[in-house]
């Protein structure tokens, strides 16, 4: 059985991390360790964390980036799951998470976030204004599924081919872009609504919070430079699905 660690990065949101890891409590596929990285919490986070027999790590430099990469960095499992504080995974996530990862070539799974409060109009506008844009513009952009942060799973070995390329020190960055811009365009990545998490409405709070988020994806696309061209990005997967399929057809040909 793989063994998964879950990394929950936290700067003042306890009444969420609670549900976060009472949910975690309650999966079907074991977890190894909970890793919840305090950002600088002035709330009672980190003793909600200990409460709930979680591993605090602290990381000193602001942004979910360097928090989330203290988290992978320390992680001991086969598979590192991720999860915002705000996340609410089904009982069954961690488990369906560890499947999908066996897909033969899958370096890391992904699934969308949906408002655990408000009704079904709510939920239309965040899948609109929000979920379907940021994957679809995404995928065209990076030439295969993004990773959404508050629902992601990858292998420890993914992090360790990437971990010296992300922008850990820019609070600036989309935390969850960049770390999709360091993976090979040729990799694959699978998106599946069976990991559908419940996460707070909060991208959707104001006008604010959307331009917040806005300007930090195009200064993740500036910063990562030609990692991050769309039609590099294409090529190169081009170009690896075209090398896979020769030896094939000359295999066939002999």
């Amino acid at each position: 059985m793989q063994q998964v660690s879950v990394v929950v990065p936290v700067l003042d949101d306890a009444e969420h991390l609670a549900r976060c890891l009472d949910a975690l409590a309650a999966q079907t596929h074991p977890v190894h360790e909970v890793l919840v990285v305090d950002n600088g919490s002035t709330d009672d986070s980190v003793e909600v964390a200990r409460a709930a027999g979680a591993t605090v790590l602290h990381e000193p430099v602001r942004g979910i980036a360097s928090a989330s990469a203290r988290g992978y960095d320390r992680a001991a499992g086969d598979v590192i799951a991720r999860l915002d504080a705000d996340s609410v995974p089904p009982p069954g996530w961690i488990a369906e998470s560890v499947r999908l990862l066996g897909t033969p070539g899958v370096v890391a799974v992904t699934g969308p976030g949906r408002p655990s409060q408000g009704g079904r109009a709510l939920r239309r506008l965040w899948d609109a204004l929000y979920m379907r844009p940021y994957f679809v513009l995404m995928w065209s952009a990076l030439g295969r599924p993004p990773l959404f942060g508050s629902a992601t799973a990858m292998w420890r070995d993914t992090w360790t081919a990437v971990r010296g390329r992300v922008h850990r020190d820019d609070p600036e960055v989309h935390d969850d872009v960049d770390l999709s811009m360091q993976l090979d365009p040729a990799w694959r990545v699978l998106v599946d609504r069976a990991l559908t998490v419940e996460v707070s409405a909060r991208p959707l709070s104001g006008a604010a919070s959307v331009a917040r988020r806005t300007r930090r994806a195009f200064h993740t696309f500036r910063v990562n430079g030609r990692r991050a061209n769309p039609v590099r990005r294409w090529a190169r997967r081009g170009r690896v699905a075209l090398r896979a399929r020769v030896p094939a057809r000359w295999t066939l040909r002999r």
